[in-house]
């Protein structure tokens, strides 16, 4: 693709950028077979190619107008389109260039800048999140259905966590949802890493990743919260933590980014670096210690239908290594078509597009379902969550439901 990017942009680290990853693309339109807004609308401009254009033209200095703020905030990163392109376009990379460039260049319509405000200011904040997510379950018979069913019923005991007493050890991040959402997620990790000899760590005031900022918008919020994390993190990583594992996908990909997303921080960009080559998902800690555990593991385990986050298999680009650990648990797994698509929670999109997020929720859980499961299994509590709204079914994190085979 050839680009002729405007003055404003050209000459900055993120203008040469994204005129890297323009000019790798060919308009092939392999991506758009694979791009969720795209199979449900059939715009080109709510698929990758037209997006890819969109943004191009603001980067060379065309008008920016709603109808293209619009398209971009179609977008649910899901980065399948990654997966599929031949060419190696790096669109989520772009795509956060591009949505920095529209959000600078655009006025939003007043309620919508307030939502994502409101969104950006509770979510991250763990003890304000945690509140007023207990008032939403106290006030739930008198909520809208819609927003009573964001609203989750009952919240599962987290149990105990093992006490520190292994030579090995490795952070863990709380996050900002999960501990109200699924308290037990880290802790069953913890109990799991514990039988193989490691000890688990939540660093104490580590907070938000950063990730719901940077991809609401407020890039520098996002980036001011990654350096904090990584400031409350470090003592723990100068004392010999190994790894850095993520429970929830969606963080994960974001904290294994932070090399990149900080490379010009003078101050920030070794520490940067450093945490995110110590950062591992817990199936990628789990597969390598597996042998330990394995001896432990009980009955044969329930039919279970796994949906892979797109942060998992499309953001880190790890497949088929969670699978294969439910199935030497002892579970059987049922068969999902389309696992490959996005489930429609990506952040607070299931918030701010309400409609489309419910569409594609409908038709994962059809998927998830047509195997007939006794439970499904994530790896990601936003999943794990929005799938919860729309079904009987148990919903859990892997990592519990492997916990609960152990003996």
């Amino acid at each position: 693709m050839q680009t002729a990017l405007a003055d404003f942009i050209k000459d900055t680290p993120e203008g040469r950028e994204a005129d890297s990853i323009l000019r790798k693309c060919v308009h092939c339109g392999f991506c758009t077979a694979t791009c969720p807004t795209y199979l449900l609308l059939g715009d080109e401009n709510d698929g990758p190619r037209g997006r890819i254009y969109l943004m191009k033209q603001a980067l060379e200095g065309h008008e920016i107008t709603d109808k293209t703020r619009l398209h971009l905030d179609r977008c649910l990163t899901c980065r399948a389109c990654e997966t599929t392109c031949p060419s190696g376009v790096q669109y989520g990379r772009l795509l956060d260039i591009g949505r920095m460039i529209v959000e600078e260049k655009t006025a939003r319509p007043l309620w919508e800048g307030f939502e994502r405000r409101v969104l950006a200011t509770i979510v991250p904040r763990r003890r304000l999140f945690d509140f007023l997510l207990k008032l939403g379950r106290l006030a739930r018979p008198l909520l809208p259905p819609k927003l009573a069913g964001q609203v989750p019923t009952a919240v599962p005991a987290a149990g105990a966590w093992p006490a520190r007493r292994h030579a090995r050890k490795m952070l863990v991040l709380a996050g900002c949802v999960q501990p109200s959402l699924s308290p037990d997620i880290n802790a069953a990790a913890a109990r799991v890493l514990h039988r193989i000899g490691i000890s688990l760590i939540e660093a104490r005031g580590a907070g938000c990743c950063g990730a719901l900022r940077f991809h609401l918008g407020y890039q520098e919020g996002g980036l001011a919260d990654m350096r904090a994390l990584i400031d409350r993190w470090w003592p723990q990583v100068e004392a010999g933590a190994e790894a850095i594992v993520m429970t929830a996908s969606g963080c994960g990909a974001v904290v294994k980014e932070y090399g990149h997303l900080l490379r010009n921080d003078p101050r920030y960009a070794e520490k940067a670096a450093k945490v995110s080559a110590m950062t591992k998902d817990i199936s990628e800690v789990i597969a390598a210690e597996f042998d330990r555990i394995e001896p432990l593991i009980g009955r044969k385990g329930v039919r279970i239908a796994f949906h892979p986050p797109c942060t998992l298999q499309h953001g880190q680009s790890i497949k088929g290594i969670t699978e294969r650990l439910l199935e030497r648990a002892g579970f059987e797994l049922t068969p999902v078509p389309d696992s490959h698509l996005c489930c429609g929670s990506a952040g607070t999109y299931s918030l701010l597009q309400p409609d489309l997020s419910e569409k594609l929720k409908r038709a994962k859980l059809s998927a998830l379902g047509s195997g007939e499961p006794d439970q499904i299994a994530t790896a990601n509590i936003g999943c794990q969550a929005h799938l919860q709204s729309g079904t009987a079914l148990p919903v859990k994190h892997w990592i519990v439901a492997l916990e609960e085979r152990l003996g």
